[in-house]
């Protein structure tokens, strides 16, 4: 009997196009869904009759509940190496394997200063006023030569923001709880001394930390009271990390002069969801992992995982043991994840 496979969340319809699907046609017949499923019983009834589904990073979920409606499921394919909303134990107990593929960081940085670049100089509103015919120059652009350029995690993508940052002639700083001096110094930035300190001083905030316990909430009410009025708040990172209900009252009340979001509480987000209509908001789709590069390496790496599944030999398993962590300098009693 043929085996089916679910591609989920293929928004632009590109996954059966991008790589090349003929290693696994003999033996899989591929349906793509254009449409996000957002509650438990509608995925598990649209997946009730499928062996394998490719997932886009962390979109969709797979709780130990979902996982025991799907009795056909043996394999998921997650986009990435690292996804927190599958519940392995329970995968291993219904004989699911899980893998993943590699994720280029580029695409990210890409967007990270695509964000940047369009809320200190008024791309969005410079562009829609001339095509509207709005008075000539509406806005005067911050500058980024010589200004603090603050990051939240200094990992693979942190890095290479501040790579670019340096380029722009900024002045680049960072802080995370296990983010030592040697490493600052590998990257040629300064290592803040705490969390607020950098907070206080940067004329733009980038959030590039992994979601987890000590990160869920790191920026609340009282940090973001310590931006500049005149500060940009940049998250492609987790929407989790910045209190969401904080970073609106800042935007509505003018307390920061911009942010730039590409992740949200919920997505795809609501059509009445607040963050479709604050102020002083430049929001992208999570488009930060969206590029031809990073598609092609997903789905072709998800067909050689099926390819590999019926073959006996599954490839690149989830979850990946974590590497040990990097001894943390001293620092206040604030918390953060490893970026």
């Amino acid at each position: 009997m043929r085996l089916r496979c679910a591609v989920l969340d293929d928004f632009q319809r590109v996954a059966t196009e991008i790589a090349d699907w003929s290693p696994v046609a003999d033996d899989v017949d591929v349906v793509s869904f254009d449409t996000h499923f957002g509650d438990e019983d509608a995925l598990a009834a649209a997946l009730a009759g499928f062996d394998i589904v490719v997932t886009l990073r962390e979109r969709v979920a797979f709780p130990a509940s979902l996982i025991a409606r799907l009795p056909r499921l043996r394999l998921i394919v997650a986009s990435g190496m690292r996804n927190s909303v599958i519940d392995y134990a329970a995968a291993e107990a219904h004989g699911v394997t899980v893998c993943g593929t590699a994720s280029s960081s580029a695409p990210p940085v890409e967007l990270t200063w695509a964000l940047i670049l369009g809320l200190a100089r008024g791309i969005v509103r410079e562009g829609n006023g001339l095509r509207e015919g709005a008075p000539w120059q509406q806005t005067v652009g911050a500058d980024l030569h010589g200004r603090r350029l603050g990051l939240l995690g200094l990992g693979k993508i942190g890095s290479r923001v501040a790579a670019v940052g340096l380029a722009f002639g900024m002045r680049v700083s960072a802080w995370s709880q296990n983010l030592t001096r040697e490493r600052a110094d590998e990257v040629g930035v300064e290592l803040a001394p705490s969390k607020e300190a950098l907070l206080r001083d940067a004329d733009f905030v980038s959030v590039h930390l992994a979601l987890g316990d000590r990160t869920r909430g790191l920026l609340g009410p009282a940090e973001l009271a310590l931006l500049k009025p005149t500060a940009y708040l940049i998250n492609t990172s987790r929407a989790a990390i910045v209190d969401q209900d904080a970073l609106l009252a800042a935007l509505h009340e003018g307390r920061i002069a911009g942010a730039g979001v590409d992740v949200f509480d919920t997505e795809p987000l609501p059509a009445g969801h607040p963050m479709r209509t604050a102020p002083r908001l430049l929001a992208t789709p999570h488009l930060g992992y969206v590029s031809q590069a990073n598609y092609a390496t997903y789905y072709g790496q998800a067909v050689d995982a099926i390819r590999a599944h019926l073959d006996g030999s599954p490839v690149r398993r989830l979850p990946v043991a974590p590497a040990p962590q990097a001894q943390a300098v001293p620092t206040r009693s604030d918390s953060a994840g490893r970026s």
